[in-house]
């Protein structure tokens, strides 16, 4: 036969007929969102309420050691990163800012009541709270398309909408097929005021946070994503709310959240702090009918004097979707 010859020429059609289905494939694979290429177990961690004193002080980086030593993906801290009645003078803020930036772990700050809404207060230096809050966005959210941490990881923030240019603290990332995004929602009243009317700040803040969560769920149900995890500072008293009771100040935020929960088919984890006791459970329940919203789970994070972070482990393809280990820390040396 010539060179090659017809089994030659078998051979080059079964290696182009390999070669197409390779790229066929890799179209495929291609056309596939992220969130589902990469649908391995991964964890995180959460901490809130701390430090409030000298001595959480002095442990904090102690703390984030371990945590780093964890392989996390990412680490949240979920607000409140002084006590009630220490100043909100740069010079603290500077102080926690330096702790969080040296974290190995991608880390994320989530400005809580402690830290801006409550710094009129004569012990805390008699400041205007929004002065202190643009002052907390120009330190802690100064490159608003990635978190803090020594390896900051990749994230969307709401300013990059200009009709909601102010809000860098509004976070977002995907990390498999978990949504994650972070609410400026402060505990003591969610600065909603003593008036009839809501303060202004309120009313603005409220409708960034509506259109910043209805995006979320919308992207989460245009993927076909398996969760959505939403991280603020307060507890906005869910168990009042589900008994129809929900004081004014959360009251719209958990009706938004009760609504997107029941037209999402994955899970919805909501992590806050506040009242410094840790609880993994499912409060949430239609005021109207009483039923729980069982794909909406809460978590809430330890807080001073309790001294700990919680690990969530996302298991893609699980259900639950989202596990959870209580750490307390158990101080070393001085």
């Amino acid at each position: 036969h010539p060179a090659g010859g017809a089994g030659g020429a078998l051979r080059a059609q079964a290696a182009v007929g390999v070669m197409l289905h390779s790229a066929l494939l890799a179209l495929a694979f291609a056309l596939i969102p992220p969130a589902l290429q990469a649908a391995e177990p991964f964890s995180f961690g959460v901490l809130g309420d701390i430090p409030y004193n000298r001595f959480e002080r002095q442990h904090l980086p102690q703390v984030l050691a371990e945590m780093d030593a964890e392989g996390l993906r990412v680490v949240v801290h979920d607000g409140d990163f002084k006590s009630g009645g220490e100043r909100c003078d740069d010079a603290l803020y500077e102080d926690r800012l330096a702790v969080f930036k040296a974290s190995h772990t991608p880390f994320v700050f989530v400005p809580g009541d402690n830290d801006w809404t409550d710094c009129q207060r004569k012990s805390n230096g008699a400041y205007e709270p929004l002065e202190r809050l643009a002052r907390l966005r120009e330190l802690f959210f100064a490159r608003p398309g990635q978190t803090l941490g020594r390896y900051p990881l990749a994230v969307d923030s709401q300013a990059d909408d200009p009709a909601f240019g102010a809000y860098r603290e509004h976070q977002r990332w995907q990390i498999g097929p978990v949504l994650f995004l972070t609410l400026n929602v402060p505990g003591g009243g969610n600065n909603i005021g003593r008036q009839p009317q809501p303060s202004a700040e309120f009313a603005s803040r409220s409708a960034a946070l509506r259109a910043w969560i209805a995006a979320a769920f919308s992207r989460a149900r245009a993927q076909k994503l398996e969760g959505v995890v939403l991280i603020q500072q307060a507890n906005p008293d869910l168990e009042d709310f589900s008994a129809g009771r929900g004081g004014r100040a959360y009251r719209e935020l958990l009706g938004q959240l009760l609504a997107e929960s029941k037209a999402f088919a994955g899970e919805v984890l909501l992590v806050h702090g506040d009242s410094h006791v840790h609880r993994f459970d499912q409060p949430l329940r239609d005021p109207a009918s009483g039923k729980v919203q069982t794909n909406f789970t809460r978590l809430e994070t330890w807080g001073s004097p309790f001294m700990g972070w919680v690990k969530v482990d996302v298991a893609p393809g699980a259900r639950p979707l989202f596990r959870v280990t209580p750490r307390m820390y158990t101080a070393r040396g001085n």
